[in-house]
């Protein structure tokens, strides 16, 4: 790794164990709340950042407090739930988690102890599965399904699948629905696109319906690179980074550093150091990251710098310098 990018790692992992609770839960700031994804988000960029023990205790964490039917809730605070919603992305998740955290450490009898963790909550995911293979956002906290599907929550949920499937290859376990689930959802992600954002939430507005489709896996090679650049100029403004949404002049460190990765998987590394670079302006030395910025009043909104940004960067720089070591200087 060259330039600022070991330095950055290991600073901003010191800002999310700095939020870390006890419990291993980490909210997305003091006080604030602890989402399963974010969650997991921090617990990956942790990993990266060789805290093993800190992310062991994240996934512990998800472990103690998962519903018996194999959910969690959207939203918890001091160990209670806040939201009731319960989220398939958000759930399946823990797949992908676990799965890294194999990867970075190796260590098999911790996933052994996840495995049916992991298996509970894809297992609950898939009953938002509809028959033409996309997956229902969540249920409501009536239980009652949401009638819509987003294509960026689906993506992920793709790659979950995926990862879930190479964890119980490891284990010996044998999930051919989830191979099955997992071909429809991709099937109709490449080739049905007008099946998802269509009930009144206008995601196509959203950076993350944009490139989430590739940064999962799901859009590759060819396809990949022009599905990217098809929309580039309605999202990513010079020299600063990446609107959350197309219609509102709200930059984000954390959608910039998930379209980094993105441009890294499909071979775009000067790109991708290009816009990390741009979104250097956000680090704030007494820690973390600002969240974003209004343009062109160039305003920091919100005050407040989260854990799962901290995290979006962690993941962004250790993309950067696996595919080639790009200087940030």
């Amino acid at each position: 790794m060259m330039g600022v990018i070991p330095e950055l790692i290991s600073e901003q992992a010191d800002f999310v164990t700095g939020h870390q609770l006890p419990s291993g839960a980490i909210p997305w700031y003091r006080d604030g709340i602890i989402d399963p994804w974010d969650h997991i988000e921090c617990a990956i960029a942790l990993d990266l950042a060789e805290r093993h023990e800190e992310a062991r205790k994240a996934y512990q964490w998800l472990k103690k407090v998962q519903n018996p039917d194999g959910s969690w809730y959207s939203a918890y605070v001091d160990g209670h739930a806040e939201d009731l919603l319960k989220d398939a992305n958000f759930i399946s998740y823990t797949a992908t988690g676990v799965w890294y955290h194999y990867l970075f450490t190796r260590d098999l009898d911790f996933l052994r102890e996840m495995w049916p963790v992991a298996e509970r909550g894809i297992d609950f995911s898939l009953t938002l599965q509809q028959p033409t293979g996309e997956f229902y956002w969540a249920y409501d906290g009536q239980g009652k399904p949401w009638p819509g599907a987003l294509i960026a929550g689906s993506s992920c949920i793709w790659q979950s699948l995926q990862s879930g499937l190479k964890s119980a290859e490891l284990l010996g376990i044998r999930r051919p629905d989830w191979h099955d689930a997992g071909e429809r959802l991709a099937r109709v992600i490449r080739e049905c696109p007008e099946l998802f954002d269509r009930h009144g939430e206008d995601a196509q507005h959203f950076a993350t319906s944009w490139f989430y489709p590739v940064l999962a896996g799901v859009l590759e090679g060819k396809a990949a690179k022009e599905h990217i650049f098809r929309r580039w100029d309605d999202f990513v403004v010079d020299g600063w980074g990446c609107k959350c949404v197309s219609t509102a002049p709200w930059v984000t460190v954390a959608e910039t550093c998930e379209l980094v990765m993105a441009l890294c998987l499909i071979g775009e590394a000067d790109t991708a150091a290009t816009l990390m670079r741009w979104i250097l302006q956000f680090r704030d030395p007494a820690g973390g990251f600002r969240t974003g910025i209004k343009l062109p009043e160039e305003l920091i909104w919100p005050e407040e710098k989260n854990t799962w940004t901290s995290a979006g960067v962690i993941m962004a720089a250790s993309a950067l310098a696996l595919i080639g070591g790009k200087s940030l200087d």
